[in-house]
């Protein structure tokens, strides 16, 4: 295991004021790609080091610390250029990464699908061009650990032409795959079934709640990052209504912008969606800064026209007054935030009830007696509507759906009167 250094510079009031919680969340960074964090530190100035970032005099003692502790990088919480990095490199002697090379990294080795490696490979070229003339340890080491690895790693030395023509073929291909997914996405929304997104910070339960409404056993773990491609199953009320739940990459601050932008036609899925989940990690300090950079994020995306749902997840881990006080409040119909437990599936119940006023706001529950040679209404009624359950009886087929009324206005006239019992 590497041994990383964390260095945080603080410019303003505000940035020294959130200096630890920062660190703390580049520690969990440091730990999901592999690394032992062997020290900390911290420095408070007015302006930014143009060449260093932090003070001369500051550079060396990253470099006294690095050496006493026997590290194998420095990795900084902020973004560096190419000269600042290889100025840094050639200081202290020991690789040195920003943020954004960090999560890149993480990101690397959680890709598992074709789509996602792409992505991340092009989030790698993207961010790496730039910086080509860095002759630096981290841009010339090939296989040398955190900051080196990635989906088709190429030496950093070649012609910038390659890497050029490299990039434009990613971006052929997942335009390709895209184009793919906004086709399934299309054929979706001809849907009278419904579909609801996970978002939220990372490491704020959205998997652990997918697997409790899916019933699925997808991998979750307290690392950052644990899930990076999206996954979508059907989720299913026992009287038959159902609806559809994705889940999707965790956000984080200062989330690097070759990965929105490479991950964008995976993020339009959120934005397709009748409905979001907005999963946040109530037990966290950080609670309120968390939800804050994810609703920039959705901003960002243009995700403004969906009902969000703000789901308080981890209530298992407060006190049990606070715990309480969340769970008397789900039973107000009117409100839009739910709090439980994804662990233990406290609280669950209120967040489906929640999502069915939600989804099928307007919608009623209707017995539908078709004649059985008219095998074409069936289908169309199938077409409109959430088949609860289908029977044959006398010469008719009859259907017990979900639907809004003004979907199925001609087959109005076939509903059964009364609520007859299945």
């Amino acid at each position: 295991m590497e041994r990383a250094i964390l260095v945080n510079v603080a410019t303003t009031k505000a940035e020294k004021e959130g200096a630890e919680e920062s660190l703390g969340e580049l520690a969990g960074l440091a730990a999901a790609a592999g690394a032992e964090v062997a020290g900390r530190v911290c420095q408070v100035r007015p302006r930014l080091s143009p060449r260093w970032l932090v003070g001369e005099g500051k550079v060396k003692e990253i470099a006294r610390e690095a050496r006493e502790a026997r590290a194998d990088m420095v990795i900084f919480d902020r973004n560096l250029n190419a000269s600042q990095q290889q100025n840094l490199e050639d200081e202290i002697k020991v690789k040195v990464l920003d943020r954004t090379q960090l999560i890149l990294d993480i990101f690397a080795q959680r890709a598992r699908t074709n789509e996602g490696k792409l992505q991340v490979e092009l989030a790698q070229l993207v961010y790496r061009l730039p910086r080509l003339r860095g002759k630096g340890l981290s841009l010339t080491q090939q296989g040398a650990g955190i900051g080196t690895r990635g989906p088709g790693e190429k030496k950093l030395e070649v012609d910038r032409r390659r890497i050029t023509d490299r990039i434009t073929r990613l971006k052929r291909d997942i335009d390709g795959l895209g184009k793919r997914r906004s086709s399934q996405r299309q054929s979706r929304r001809g849907s009278p079934v419904p579909s609801v997104s996970l978002v939220g910070y990372t490491s704020a339960g959205k998997s652990t709640l997918f697997n409790r409404l899916a019933e699925e056993r997808r991998y979750t773990s307290p690392n950052l990052f644990s899930t990076l491609d999206p996954l979508l199953r059907r989720v299913t009320w026992p009287d038959g209504a159902h609806f559809f739940l994705s889940d999707t990459v965790g956000f984080i601050r200062k989330l690097p912008v070759e990965l929105v932008t490479s991950f964008r036609a995976t993020l339009e899925e959120v934005g397709e969606a009748d409905c979001i989940c907005h999963v946040v990690d109530v037990s966290s300090p950080s609670c309120e800064s968390q939800l804050r950079a994810v609703e920039t994020v959705l901003d960002d995306l243009g995700v403004a026209d969906a009902p969000v749902v703000k789901v308080l997840n981890k209530i298992d881990l407060l006190p049990e007054g606070e715990r309480a006080l969340l769970l008397g409040r789900n039973a107000d119909p009117r409100s839009r935030t739910v709090a439980l437990s994804a662990l233990t599936g406290e609280g669950v119940p209120d967040l489906l009830a929640r999502l069915r006023e939600v989804l099928f706001a307007g919608h009623r529950v209707y017995t539908i007696r078709v004649p059985r040679e008219t095998g074409e209404m069936a289908d169309s009624l199938a077409r409109r509507s959430i088949v609860l359950k289908r029977r044959e009886s006398d010469g008719f087929v009859e259907f017990r759906v979900l639907a809004d009324p003004a979907g199925i206005a001609r087959f109005l006239p076939y509903a059964a009167q009364g609520d007859e019992t299945w």
